[in-house]
Formats: structure tokens, sequence, C-alpha cells
């Protein structure tokens, strides 16, 4: 490997670039893991470790280690490790795994869920069919993206959708399915975006998902389908309404100008009457007595650019949920085994004016905060509560009373609720509906240390900061024609809260360093807000005096049973005391752990290392004593077979008798057996094993232009095999066999050899003869074996 090739774990000498775990850090406060962070990003240290949680900085370039070389668990930081560790505890365990990845708009959660999911399809293995849901997860990322995502103030590839990903496996451990979850699309960016934001990336690179449309199996007539209802919903945006006689009507009445009906209403495949009538009025059922009347009701210029929207709304949102169900029918499989799950949701988001969206995407990112809270910070210190584990409770700031603010259904009502009652009293669009949900809200939350009103709207404090709202256009974008935004909106957050709870959850906290998407630029003042609100500081205390690993008894039994005798391969005490003989066996000392009543605590992360590798050992040694028993049943077949092909039995009286005629030669037994010699693995395969290239004591009898095909070191044994005489040194030229003798001697006891003397013994022509003797009593004498007359 050149240096160039060298990555910055497998260089020697590196530039040590502050702390990769933060739980070192000699200095607990924001100002420090700031300027830690910031030392390890300017030098392309991008990801760093809070325990088993992982900091990951937007670099805003390509970085040279995230190709298959990189796939390998033992890296330092790095989201392979993490993918590694998720993927290899599922297999051990047993049990789902999920990644929770958060922050805010642009800090590289979306690039980090596409790293996993590309890791996870590397490392597995699998046949053909296995390989074809690899590249449907892979090649489903570019077609989500390109119906989901669009470029913001931002982020110029902003999910405006969440997206639970979960791959599904094996008991072998090979992708052989699985299912994408998708919830709160932004379909109003179809109709609407804020200055300097674009629409979703499918109107401006058509060409990109049609690869991807057809490794998810899409046929040519639906991707045609698909385009052809794009192109419609785009042409929706050109029908226009004027006023006439207080009722709308459409502005494309005239030839020059029917086209911009006709078109859409051909592209959606619907009779162009038929869509000029639903835009402009629509249809409402009366109820007198016992009798039901449907009466056709005319709408406003205001309600028909609402329903002309409500429509592209609704189409590209089910084009969406169709595409979605391409994908799970072409990796679906018929019964659940274990599955890894990947949440790419877009991050939390503060523009100059935040709407019903900005307002719907931060509640969801305050629900993904209370769940890291409530399985990092309070779950852990309430496990320790319960097992009666020795403990000093930290403080933190817990944000479920912000999630209740927003969503309690119960006295005070959430804000929620409120914005619900507010809906279902609008019979018209107008301000005068939002209007009352601001004074309603002042009325029932008004007094809540979260919330604070102001003159177009309110305030609510959420854990990453204070965001006003505007309240114009909220009761609207909540109104939909065809479904309610907020009851979809609590069914897909409690469904997914539910859906990661079942999981064993790992955490990725993505951080953005500046505003100006450029590479090596590093803002302290946001850096620094984003650690205070990600509670990175109250994480790096509750892990420092926490422990690193807890497991149940009867689980932690099972995995290391094998360590010794009285546990294996079935410990017949109590749990507890099994547990203690275990660590007791490995001498791990006793401020390393704790036990509780039904769990088992490891403090440091290397004791657990001992542990793995003792019955690494373990496991090992008992491998190599199968072998050593298979290989010894193999030698001894073979050897019977061959002893059995060279004699043959005659019985003559009982007596037996060897045919000496069809005992194999040596020359036979050894037949295409030959093996090259251990030494010579690692080096080329030529006759010079004692590297005289390399000695110039032994090379200056040989002559300059000689080449050497064979030397080596001659060893003499009598017949008890212990050494009859000294070393010599035995090399053959291309005209003579040369012997030369050295003097060797042991020095204190070490197994090095030091030449004390070198004598030339003999050099034989070979020009004389075609081979030569060698005395076996004494190695100076040779024979010349000269052919016969």
């Amino acid at each position: 490997m050149g240096s160039k090739e060298r990555y910055h774990w497998l260089a020697q000498n590196v530039k040590v670039s502050g702390v990769d775990d933060m739980v070192l850090l000699s200095k607990i406060n924001e100002d420090a893991i700031t300027e830690n962070l910031k030392k390890r990003y300017m030098d392309d240290y991008i990801f760093t470790y809070i325990g088993p949680v992982l900091i990951s900085v937007n670099p805003f370039k390509q970085l040279p280690y995230f190709t298959d070389r990189e796939a390998q668990y033992e890296n330092p930081p790095h989201i392979y490790a993490l993918a590694d560790n998720m993927y290899r505890n599922m297999m051990i365990d047993n049990e789902n795994q999920c990644v929770i990845i958060s922050g805010e708009s642009g800090a590289g959660k979306t690039v980090a869920a596409k790293f996993i999911m590309s890791y996870v399809s590397k490392v597995s293995g699998g046949g053909d069919k296995v390989q074809h849901v690899k590249d449907i997860i892979l090649q489903s990322n570019p077609l989500l993206e390109a119906f989901g995502n669009a470029k913001t103030v931002r982020n110029n590839n902003s999910s405006r959708f969440g997206k639970y990903f979960e791959i599904q496996f094996s008991r072998g451990g090979a992708p052989d399915g699985g299912k994408i979850s998708n919830f709160l699309l932004e379909k109003t960016r179809v109709v609407s975006q804020n200055p300097g934001e674009r629409s979703f990336h499918i109107y401006y690179q058509v060409l990109v998902c049609v690869c991807a449309m057809s490794v998810v199996g899409l046929s040519v007539e639906e991707q045609d389908s698909v385009l052809q209802l794009v192109a419609g919903i785009l042409h929706l945006g050109n029908i226009s309404f004027r006023e006439e006689n207080n009722y709308a009507v459409v502005e494309s009445q005239d030839c020059e100008t029917r086209q911009l009906l006709a078109f859409p209403a051909f592209l959606l495949g619907v009779p162009q009457d038929g869509l000029c009538s639903k835009l402009t009025s629509r249809m409402m059922d009366s109820k007198w007595g016992g009798t039901t009347e449907s009466i056709a009701v005319t709408l406003s210029t205001e309600q028909a650019c609402f329903s002309r929207d409500a429509l592209s709304k609704a189409l590209y949102t089910r084009l969406f949920d169709f595409l979605v169900d391409c994908v799970n029918k072409a990796i679906q499989k018929d019964q659940e085994e274990f599955n890894i799950g990947v949440l790419d949701i877009y991050g939390f988001e503060i523009f100059q004016r935040n709407g019903f969206e900005q307002f719907c995407i931060n509640f969801v990112n305050e629900k993904l905060q209370q769940i890291f809270i409530e399985l990092t910070l309070k779950a852990e210190q309430d496990e320790y509560v319960q097992e009666g584990i020795q403990w000093t409770p930290i403080e933190y700031f817990n944000n479920k009373v912000v999630c209740d603010l927003i969503e309690s259904k119960l006295n005070p009502l959430g804000l929620m609720s409120v914005l619900d009652d507010v809906c279902a009293t609008m019979h018209a669009k107008g301000e005068g509906a939002d209007q009352t949900l601001l004074q309603k809200l002042q009325g029932q939350i008004g007094s809540h240390e979260h919330f604070s009103s102001w003159n177009k709207g309110f305030i609510i404090h959420h854990y990453a900061g204070k965001v006003s709202y505007d309240v114009s256009g909220f009761c609207e974008r909540n109104r939909d024609v065809l479904f309610n935004d907020i009851i979809e909106l609590m069914q897909s957050t409690n469904s997914l809260v539910q859906t990661l709870m079942k999981c064993t959850p790992h955490y990725i906290r993505c951080i953005k360093p500046n505003e100006t998407k450029r590479p090596r630029d590093w803002e302290d003042n946001r850096a620094r807000h984003q650690v205070e609100y990600l509670g990175l500081r109250e994480n790096i205390r509750v892990r420092r005096a926490g422990y690193a690993y807890r497991r149940a008894f009867n689980k932690f039994l099972q995995r290391y049973a094998i360590l010794t005798k009285e546990t294996w391969p079935r410990w017949k005490g109590k749990e507890r005391q099994g547990v203690l003989h275990l660590l007791n066996s490995v001498h791990m000392d006793q401020d390393q752990f704790q036990l509780g009543k039904t769990k088992v605590f490891i403090k440091a992360p290397e004791s657990l290392f001992l542990l793995e590798e003792m019955r690494e050992r373990k496991y090992n040694g008992y491998a190599r004593v199968i072998q050593k028993a298979w290989r010894k049943h193999i030698a001894v077949r073979k050897y019977v077979k061959m002893r059995e092909e060279g004699k043959t039995i005659c019985r003559r009286g009982g007596r037996e008798r060897r045919d000496a005629s069809v005992v194999p030669s040596a020359s036979d037994v050894l037949l295409n057996k030959k093996e090259r010699r251990r030494n010579s693995i690692n080096r080329n395969f030529v006759g010079d094993y004692l590297g005289t290239e390399n000695h110039p004591e032994i090379r200056q009898f040989v002559g300059r232009r000689e080449r050497i095909d064979f030397a080596d070191v001659v060893v003499k044994f009598d017949r008890r095999f212990r050494v009859k005489t000294k070393l010599q040194n035995l090399f053959l030229e291309y005209q003579a066999l040369c012997e030369s003798f050295i003097q060797s001697r042991f020095i204190s006891q070490t197994p090095t050899f030091v030449a004390t003397c070198l004598i030339p013994w003999a050099k034989t022509s070979l020009k004389t003869g075609p081979s030569l003797s060698w005395s076996c009593f004494r190695p100076e004498l040779w024979r010349n074996n000269r052919p016969g007359p």
C-alpha cells in the first residue's frame, strides 16, 4: 500500500486530533465539547463517540474513507463501526435493531442513512435472490429521493418526508426482504415554496429515477403512467380562476388558452368538462327528516384555488405512496425474522417564516428527542434504581413537557386539540379562523412556561430553541379536503414511536457546522447551540458515571458459559452465583462490575473485551482439538489404504507372505506430493534459503558473476536424532558445489547464532562427473562419480 493510499487509522505516527470518545474529556462543558469537535472536523475526523452514541459533523465534501476497505468494525469512530455493531448484535442476541438519526436540516442525516444501508449490503452474504434484494434496497434511495427530496434554503437535498426502512434478514444473516414506512410527506411543496426553494427533485431531474424504477420492478407502461401523472400535476398549476357573478370560473374559456385546462385533463385521463366542474363546485349532502339530498355548491375564486391545490397535493401523495408500495412488494417476505431499522426524517427547522409544515416537522423531532431522552438518560438512570445499583442521579432537561404542550388530550388541552376544534367549526376559508385559533390558544395554554404569543402567531420553546409560528393559513392547511393532516400526524407519530420502542436502539447525532455549506468552515455559535440542545453534555456525564454493558443473568450465562467447566453446558445453581463465578474466573476487578437484582453491569468496555477474548480463546482451543482429531483420522485412513495397496497376502497353511514385487517405491509414494518449505512462503520460490545476498562472508567463496541455484544449512543427526556434526552451509553454483563450515555458538541462552569463523571446506567441479556422493562419516570427503568407460 502506497503512502497516498494509507488512511489515518492505518498510518503510523499519525496526528492525534482531539479525543475520539468524549467520555474521556478532562472538562465536561459545552465549550470543551465544541472545541473537541472543531479540532477533529478541521482534520477531517467527522465522527466522534460518546460511548455508543455516534456524533457526525457534516463535512460538505467527499471523504476517502467510505469504500470497501473500511468495512471493518475495528475502525475508530466511524459510521461503519456502528452499522457493524448493529448487525452483530442482531445475530448474537436475536433481537431487532434500529438506528435513530437526528439533527437539524442539512446536518447530513440522509447521507448517514445511505452509508448504513450500503454497509449492511456489503458485509452480508447471500445468493442471487439476496443480491436482488440488495439492489432494490440501494436503488430505492435515488427513487424516493427524486420524489421526496427538494432544495431548501438550508439544504440542497433536504428530505421532505419521513422514512423508516426495515432491512429484514434470515436466520443466517442474509438480507432477504425489507419494508419502507413513509409518513408526513410535505405535499404543500407541490403547490407553493418559500423564496429561494424548489419543488421536489422529480420536476427538475426526470431521467434520474427511470433506472431506479426499472430495478424495483415497474414495467415500461407503469413508468410512463408515473411520469404522465407527474406532468399532469405540474400542468394543474397553470389553471387559474376569475370571479364572475360572485362565483369562480376557469380563465381558459377562450380558444387561445383552452389548452391550459385540456392538457392536464388529458394527462390525468379525465374529461375536460368534468375536471372544470369539480374545480369550481362541490357536492354537499343535506339531511331533512329521513331523506338525504345532494346539492352542487358553486365555489368562490378563493375556494376554487384551494380545491385545485388540494387535488394536486392528493394526487402527488398517492403517487408517492404507490412508489413506496412498489418497493415493498419487490422486497416483501412472508415471515419476518430479524430486521435492522433506519429512521431518516427531516430535521428540526427554523426559518424566517415558520408555518404549519414546520410545526409538524418540529413536533416529530420533538418526539424523537423524547425517545432519545427516555432510552439514554431517563431509562438508564431508572434502571440503576430498579436494580439497586449505587448511583448518583444526574439532572437533565426532559422535553416531555413540550410534547404534552402540543399533543395533550387532557385538561389543559394541547395545541393540536385546540387546532382540531377550530378546524371542526370552520365553514369557509378566511383569516377569521386563524385569529380564532390564536385567541383560543391564548386562553387555553397562554400561561404555559414553554408557550407565548405574538401579534401574528405564537412561540413554542422547543428543545432546540424558540420557534415563532405564523398562524396565517394554519387552519386551511390542516383542514384538507381529502383527509386531516393532524389525524395523520398523530397516527404516524404514535406508530413510529411504538415501532422504535420494540427494537434495540442506536443513535447518530448529526451536527451542521455552518450555513455556507462549504468545507472546513466552522461557526462556533451555531455548533455550540446544537451541542447544547442535543444534550451532549448530559449524555457524557451519564455515560461516564454509568456502565457500558448490562445483560440479564440468564443471557450472560448463556453467552459466557464456555469459560468454565462448572458453567458448561449449563449452570446448575442460582443464576446470580453463576455470573459471579464467571467474573471471578477471569479475575475481573470488583470495582469493574456490579450485580443488580436481575442483571449484571460492567463498567468499562475493556472488561467486556476481556470476556470476549477469553470466550474466543476457548472456542479456538476446542476447534483445534476437533481439527487435530479429524486430521489424525484422515491420516490413519490414508496410511491404512497405502498399506493395503502395497502388499498382497497369500494364505498357505495359515502363514502370511508379503509379495515384495508390489511394494510401491519411495518415488511413487512422494509423486506429486512436493510442497514448499514453510519458511519460503513469504519469499520468491528460489533455492537460496541462506540469503547469500545479505551474507558477504559466504558470498566471497562464489564467483562474482556466478548464479547460486541452491543454498541451505545442513545438519547431520545420529541414530538418536542428536546433532552429530556442526552446522554447515551448502550452496550450489552453475559449475561447482561448494561447502563452507561455520563455527557457531550460543550467546546468553538466547537462540541467536553468531558466526565466529568461516572456513572454505570444499569446492568440487560439476564438469568432472554427473553425480557426487557425500560421506556420512566425514563431511569433508566427497566422491566424484565418473561415468564408466
